[in-house]
Order: structure tokens, then C-alpha cells, then sequence
């Protein structure tokens, strides 16, 4: 009896460490293979170029070398060799890269903030169309994301704990990530930042874990471009996307990821959260001086992708970077979900701060708190509401300027209109995720209350 009791006290006190996070995760599955795979010009290059890799050993799609790093394309050969050569199958092993990128923003959110801003940041991902839609395509910016990720997280907690031998794993996690795509190299910037930040005074340790993080990166590079390809590795520079002029009628204006990320991407009630988490952050620096750092972080990597994006394609007048804010402004997603995610546990710190404030402070502090927490909730609701509109179309087209029909576009081959089993499964798993947010909150929902009738 009471080694059952002991079983039993066991299992509840696991189901509430990781089923929130289990819920998100099986959720995102539910409701991901309810709708897809999607489709368009460039999933049918990157499945010629696996196809390539498995009858030449290199990558070439209809007769040409594929200008993307390889590693992508390769993993996608492994995974078809085994299970059969189909635009399904590689959508699925996107699919799982994508459920790997979930559980990642789960570890990292929790690393840097605290367990709450991980789930409120894995599901604000999970439920995101833009994340969705990706994952259910067949194309390597989800494997280059979840990489880039991985790379973060074993870097961050080699710079804790000053782990030598993790931060070259990490390195080397880094390789795999830039040789899927070349994007990955945003996630430098919230690494070197953190890197730099707990490593001030060491000149000499920087140089070292620096150079030796580099060379995997440097050493796979020069053997794909230099030695196996002998495209030379100036070719990284010279790839199409960094060279080819927009030809259209239409100016590229500098609002063009701004329209893209407010209409399609995030959604106003997503950004405003970010906005209110970083005015909090900022003006109570001291009682935030905990998640003051890696805000600061997230807003630099954010601030940096977009700009580098909005310079591509509205200064110099590119193509891709205009057209595909889509893909160019992905890597950013992570960051944005954290910033917006750690407005919960601020909302909490608020809340307990007020009763010691003067009546005006404690107006304020309330009224952020309570800003914040209807904000983030807000957020993912609104996600799955656009997940829902999503899935119900069969074409999709995320416009440069609204009311103009021109953008990066993609087609729902399975859409979820008219199908009620399709439709069942993602509610389905969208209340299983939402059972998840309740779980977690359930402490916080009775403090509230409890601090309510204390007042009264």
C-alpha cells in the first residue's frame, strides 16, 4: 500500500513538471498533421535536390548544384533511404525538427527566465501559423532553426558553467546549423552576447573558447565549398538571393517586414505583449535586473534580423529578402516568443509588489500586471485562431503591402475546410495545449484570488 502510495505521489509530482509541456507538445503534433503538406516552388526544388543527393551524392536539383549549404538536404536523403522518397515523409521530418524547436524555447526560456516563461514561450511557438505552416513544409529553415537552437542552449549552459568541453559541442552543433542554412548565424548574436557578458575580464579565455567554436564552422565550410564542390568559399557571398535585383513594379518600402510581422507573422495582441514586457523591464530596471539581461539579448537579436532584412530588401533593392520576409525573419521568431512570454512571470513579481506600494504605484503596478497577463493569453488564443483561418485555405499569401498581391505565397495541399475529422483533431489539440496553460497557472490563479479577497 504504501509503495503505491509512493508510485502514485511519484506520478502526480511528474505530471505536474512536464505535463504542461507535454500538452503543448502533442498539441502542436494534433493539430500540425491536421492541415498540410504545403507547397510551392521552392519545397519542390529542395525535394529535387534530396532526390540529387541520393542518385549523385550531391544535392543537384534539375541539373544544377543546389546554392544552399548541404547538410539539410542530406539528412532528408538518410531519412528517405529508410522511409521511402515522398513530399510527405520530408514534411514530417521537418515536422519533428519543428517539435524539437518547441521543446528547445521550452529549455532555453527556462535556463534564462524562469519554468513558466518556457511553456508561455513553447506554446506562444507551437501555436504560431508562422511556425505551423513552416513545419509543415519541406524545407530546411526548421532543421536550420532547430539547430541553431540547439547550439544556444549547450552554449548558454557551457557559459554557466564554464564548461569548456560543452562550449566546443556547442561549436559544433553551430557547423550543423550554418551548413543547413545560412540564417543560422543570427544565433551568434544572443550566444556572443551572453558569451561576452560572463566573461568581461578574461582576454585570453575569450580568444581560446572564441577560435575553437569557430573552427568546426570554418573547417566543414572550406572542405564543402573549397574541396568537395570547388565553388570556392567566396561563393558563400555570392549566393543568388544577395545579388538578384526585385524586377517588379513595386518599390520595396522599409515597412515591408513591419506589415509582414504585425498582419501575419506575430498579430497585434503578440506585440503588444513585447512592447509592454520591454517598457516594464526598463523602467523598473531593479526589480527586473534578473531578466534585464537577456531581454536586452533577445531585443538585440530581433532588432538585428529584422534590420538586416529591411537593408536587403528595401535599401538595396533584393528579390529574396523582399519577398520573403517569410523565411528571412524566422530565425527571430524565438526571441519574439520569449520577450512576449516573460511578461507572465513579470506580471507576477508586479502583483506581489503592489502591496507594499504608495496608491498611485500600486494603480500602475496593478495595471501592468494585469495588461500583461491578458496580453500573453490573448496572444495565443489569437494564434490558434489564425492557425484555424490557415488551415481552412488552400493557397496562402503573406503580402509586402496590404492590398497588393505580392509576396511570399504557398499551398495547402490537405486543407482543413469541409473535413470534420481534420477539424476535430486540431481542436483537439488545441484544448489539449490550452489544458496545459491551466495546469501551469493553477498556483498563480489561486494567489490572485487569495490577494483579491484580502483586499475586499
Amino acid at each position: 500500500m504504501s509503495r503505491f502510495s509512493f508510485d502514485r505521489a511519484n506520478l502526480v509530482r511528474l505530471l505536474s513538471e512536464h505535463y504542461p509541456l507535454l500538452s503543448v507538445l502533442i498539441g502542436f503534433l494534433l493539430v500540425s498533421f491536421s492541415v498540410g503538406p504545403y507547397q510551392n516552388g521552392d519545397t519542390a526544388w529542395e525535394h529535387d535536390a534530396m532526390s540529387g543527393v541520393l542518385k549523385y551524392g550531391l544535392p543537384y536539383a534539375n541539373g544544377n548544384l543546389m546554392d544552399q549549404p548541404p547538410l539539410g538536404f542530406y539528412i532528408q536523403a538518410v531519412f528517405a533511404k529508410v522511409f521511402g522518397v515522398s513530399i510527405n515523409n520530408g514534411t514530417f521530418l521537418v515536422t519533428l525538427f519543428g517539435l524539437g524547436c518547441i521543446t528547445l524555447v521550452y529549455g532555453i526560456g527556462k535556463f534564462a527566465y524562469n519554468k513558466t516563461t518556457g511553456f508561455i514561450a513553447s506554446a506562444l511557438l507551437a501555436f504560431s501559423p508562422w511556425h505551423l505552416v513552416l513545419s509543415r513544409s519541406f524545407l530546411i529553415d526548421v532543421p536550420c532553426l532547430f539547430f541553431s537552437l540547439l547550439g544556444l542552449f549547450v552554449g548558454l549552459i557551457a557559459v554557466r558553467r564554464g564548461s569548456f568541453r560543452l562550449f566546443v559541442v556547442s561549436g559544433i552543433v553551430f557547423a550543423a546549423a550554418f551548413n543547413t542554412k545560412l540564417y543560422a548565424v543570427f544565433i551568434l548574436i544572443p550566444l556572443l552576447a551572453f558569451f561576452f557578458y560572463n566573461n568581461p575580464k578574461n582576454l585570453k579565455q575569450m580568444l581560446t573558447w572564441s577560435a575553437t567554436f569557430s573552427f568546426p564552422t570554418l573547417l566543414s565550410a572550406y572542405l564543402w565549398y573549397q574541396t568537395i564542390t570547388g565553388l570556392g568559399i567566396i561563393s558563400i557571398f555570392s549566393h543568388t538571393d544577395f545579388i538578384t535585383p526585385y524586377p517588379g513594379t513595386i518599390i520595396p518600402t522599409y515597412f515591408f517586414v513591419y506589415n509582414f510581422l504585425v498582419n501575419y507573422g506575430l498579430g497585434w495582441f503578440f506585440i503588444d505583449a513585447i512592447i509592454v514586457s520591454l517598457l516594464v523591464v526598463l523602467v523598473q530596471r531593479k526589480m527586473f535586473s534578473k531578466f534585464l539581461v537577456f531581454d536586452l539579448i533577445c531585443l538585440a537579436t530581433v532588432a538585428c534580423v529584422v534590420s538586416i532584412n529591411t537593408f536587403l530588401g528595401a535599401v538595396l533593392d533584393l528579390k529574396a529578402p523582399f519577398l520573403n520576409a517569410f523565411k528571412y525573419d524566422y530565425q527571430a521568431l524565438p526571441f519574439f516568443c520569449l520577450l512576449a512570454a516573460s511578461m507572465t512571470s513579470k506580471s507576477i513579481i508586479l502583483f506581489n509588489s503592489a502591496k507594499i506600494k504608495l496608491k498611485l504605484n500600486k494603480l500602475l503596478h496593478y495595471s501592468f500586471a494585469l495588461t500583461g497577463l491578458f496580453l500573453v493569453p490573448a496572444s495565443i488564443f489569437y494564434n490558434m485562431h489564425f492557425v484555424n483561418l490557415f488551415s481552412n485555405a488552400d493557397y496562402l499569401i503573406f503580402r509586402v503591402q496590404p492590398g497588393v498581391n505580392v509576396g511570399y505565397s504557398i499551398f495547402n495541399s490537405a486543407p482543413t475546410s469541409g473535413n470534420i475529422l481534420h477539424t476535430s483533431i486540431q481542436f483537439a489539440g488545441f484544448a489539449l495545449a490550452l489544458s496545459g496553460l491551466f495546469w501551469i497557472t493553477r498556483h498563480k490563479i489561486g494567489l490572485f484570488r487569495k490577494l483579491f479577497h484580502s483586499k475586499n
